[in-house]
Formats: structure tokens, C-alpha cells, sequence
């Protein structure tokens, strides 16, 4: 029996750490013994992790990722706390230089980069280690194994990194697996030299799990609402372009749209700025927070409409479940959109602006004849990629 390391941050809400349950939920433990290491139990998804998986335990060095500098400092974790504020000086310059959307991204390598040597090494030995969630330092760095493999979740191209820094890591793996073929072409246009090693493997999705949990009666403000709802599942982050959504929708309403509701299940760094915007345009009846949500099905199956305003993204796990249950889909046109969806098969592509997302959501709106023809498409649709696994089997076995 072969022995498998997978590592990641936490199981909080969020996609990337569905998708992850999703794999684990579905993998072949009769012929292998797998590990995971989270830096961190932490989070509201660790219920979805399967008794077959072998948690190990918190290494408390690691759990400092997930934590505030000022917490670090109090914990007397001096070296990793003058490591992480180090980083955050280094990439808040560098952000005023280069103007970047998210410092946060080259931060995050400057924050693993100035605590690696305080942090310890595994002493297992796997004979594969796979890395979830960038940065993947921990993987390359402090675990012994035959082959290492990293994920790559999002539109690389648009992120703010350091590509020495990036270079250095990435090629330790043996494999870098990208969720969709536009996430690797895009992945490749910055990394061309890393071509051999790039797969793609797209997220696992569990059809029957998603409808179940669509019928779980949860407290919502949207069954009540008899407006045309629209909904989005997303972090309050700018690579959601929720700014953009509040500005679209107050676009909407100045040209006579005053029976749309915009609900938005999630949580970020970027909520404060969402609500003064939200209060800016006077738009506190219409679009409305709902916050972190464990379950965020039943939201998804009471819209009329899933939006995804979104400026970049691999490929969004919310937008395939909210097709999983038969909702008309509407993204903005992203690099990697068209790997999403067949614009108006199972969902629409509209212009990435705020023009564009008013556009689209009047359009579908408008013609309830195609929305009707979008959630048919969805529901005949296999959704569920359960082949995807035996690349990942295959690699496994080389």
C-alpha cells in the first residue's frame, strides 16, 4: 500500500477546501494510506473530512499562517512573528511600487520565505506528497517523498507574485496539476519552462451530496423575498469583484430595475469595503451580506439566477454546483471562462465590467425562455468528472 501526504491550510468555507473534501470523499483507500496535514484545524468543513483519512496532528509553528502577527508575538513565537511583519513591510512596499490589486500574493511568499527555517521538518517519509493550496513551501521544503505534486486553483497569469521566488519552489515538484486546461495555458503563459510538468485534473464534484444538501432547511431570508433574486457564493475578496456586483446592480436600478435582490454568501477581508459601498448607493434593502454559511446550497437552489462577477478564476467550484442544481448561470468573461461554461448552453458569459454584469443579468431578467433553456442543459449534464481521479491514480502508480 502506497503512502500519501496531502497538505493544505484549513478546512474553512470556501472552494478550494470543498473541492479537496470532494477528492477525499472519493478516494481509493484500499490501496492507499493517506495523510493529510492541515496547518490548522480550523474551520467549519472539517466535518466533511472522511474517517479514512488519517489527520495528523497540528504542528504548532504551522498553525501561525492562519493567524495575525500581533496573536504570534503573544505566543512568543518571536522569530516567526518578526518574519511575518518583515514580509508585510517588504510586500507593502514593493505593492505602493508595482500598484498591485493584492499584495497579499507576494506577501504570502515573502511570509513563507522569512519563516521557513524556524519551521520543522515531517519526519515520514511518502512516497508521494501533494500540495492543495499555494504557497507550496511546506511540501517542497519540509516533506521527504518520491514525487511531489502542486495544485494550481486559479488564473496565475493575474496574480501579483514574485517569479524567482515562484520559480525556485515550483520546480521541486515533479507534477503541477491545474483545475481546467484554461488555468493551465494560462499558468503556462507566465511559467513556459515548467510545460513538461503541468496536467490538468479538474475538480470532483458529488452531484447527489449537493442536492441533498440543497433540501437542508436552513434559515433564509430568500425564500420570503418575492423579488428576482440573484445569488453568488463567493469570498469578499477583489478577485470576486463583489464591488463590481454592488455597482452593477445600482446600475440596474437607475434604469428602472427596482425588483432585483442580490444576495452574497460569504465572508473576507473586503467586507467593510463592500458595506460602505453597499450604503454608498443606498442599496442596503438590495443587496444583501448573508455571510459565512456552512451550507450554502439551499441559498444557491432559492436564486433565480447564479452570477459570478468574478475578475479571475481557475474555475469556479461554486459556478458547477450551482449548474449541478439547475440554475441559469451568468460569469463575467475571465481568461479561463470559457473552460466554465458554454456561453449560452449551460450559462451565459457577459463582459467584464460593470457594464457588462447589468447586461447580462437584464438579459437573462428579460428572456425567461433561455433561462429555462440553461437550467434544462445543466440538468442533463454529468457534472460529476468521477474520471478525473484516475490521472491522479495514474501519477500515483509511475
Amino acid at each position: 500500500m502506497k503512502k500519501l501526504l496531502i497538505a493544505s491550510y484549513d478546512m474553512e468555507v470556501g472552494g478550494v477546501e470543498r473541492s479537496l473534501a470532494g477528492m477525499l470523499n472519493r478516494f481509493d483507500y484500499e490501496n492507499y494510506e493517506v495523510d493529510l496535514m492541515l496547518y490548522r484545524h480550523k474551520g467549519e468543513f472539517m466535518a466533511l473530512l472522511p474517517p479514512a483519512v488519517k489527520l495528523l496532528k497540528e504542528l504548532p509553528p504551522y498553525t501561525t499562517f492562519r493567524k495575525s502577527i500581533s496573536e504570534i508575538f503573544r505566543e512568543k513565537r518571536l522569530a516567526i512573528g518578526f518574519g511575518r511583519l518583515l514580509a508585510k513591510l517588504h510586500a507593502d512596499w514593493a505593492g505602493k511600487l508595482r500598484r498591485s490589486a493584492e499584495p497579499g500574493y507576494y506577501q504570502m511568499q515573502l511570509m513563507w520565505k522569512y519563516t521557513l527555517p524556524f519551521l520543522p521538518k515531517l519526519e515520514q517519509e511518502y512516497d508521494a506528497a501533494i500540495s492543495y493550496l499555494w504557497p507550496h513551501d511546506f511540501v517542497a521544503e519540509k516533506v521527504s517523498a518520491k514525487t511531489k505534486i502542486a495544485w494550481i486553483h486559479t488564473d496565475y497569469s493575474t496574480v501579483s507574485t514574485e517569479p524567482a521566488l515562484d520559480l525556485a519552489v515550483w520546480n521541486k515538484f515533479d507534477v503541477i496539476v491545474a483545475v481546467s486546461e484554461a488555468c493551465r495555458r494560462s499558468f503556462l503563459a507566465k511559467y513556459g519552462s515548467l510545460q513538461d510538468k503541468v496536467i490538468v485534473i479538474e475538480n470532483m464534484a458529488s452531484p447527489l451530496f449537493i442536492r441533498m444538501m440543497a433540501t437542508e432547511q436552513v434559515t433564509n431570508p430568500m425564500l420570503q423575498d418575492g423579488r428576482f433574486k440573484l445569488i453568488t457564493v463567493a469570498r469578499l475578496s477583489n478577485a470576486k469583484g463583489i464591488d463590481n456586483a454592488v455597482r452593477a446592480l445600482a446600475r440596474l436600478r437607475d434604469h428602472g430595475y427596482h425588483d432585483i435582490a442580490w444576495y452574497v454568501v460569504g465572508y473576507g477581508g473586503d467586507e467593510t469595503m463592500i458595506r460602505d459601498l453597499i450604503a454608498e448607493y443606498g442599496l442596503q434593502n438590495s443587496f444583501i451580506l448573508l455571510g459565512k454559511q456552512t451550507n450554502p446550497y439551499p441559498f444557491m437552489q432559492a436564486g433565480d439566477l447564479y452570477v459570478q462577477p468574478s475578475r479571475y478564476e481557475g474555475k469556479a467550484v461554486t459556478v458547477t454546483e450551482a449548474q449541478i442544481l439547475g440554475k441559469p448561470v451568468l460569469i463575467t468573461n475571465y481568461p479561463t471562462a470559457a473552460s466554465q461554461v458554454r456561453d449560452g448552453v449551460d450559462g451565459c458569459i457577459t463582459g467584464l465590467s460593470v457594464e457588462g454584469i447589468a447586461d447580462g443579468i437584464e438579459l437573462l431578467y428579460q428572456d425567461a425562455g433561455l433561462k429555462r433553456r440553461l437550467s434544462a442543459n445543466c440538468d442533463r449534464i454529468d457534472y460529476q468528472n468521477n474520471k478525473e481521479l484516475d490521472k491522479l491514480y495514474k501519477l500515483l502508480r509511475a
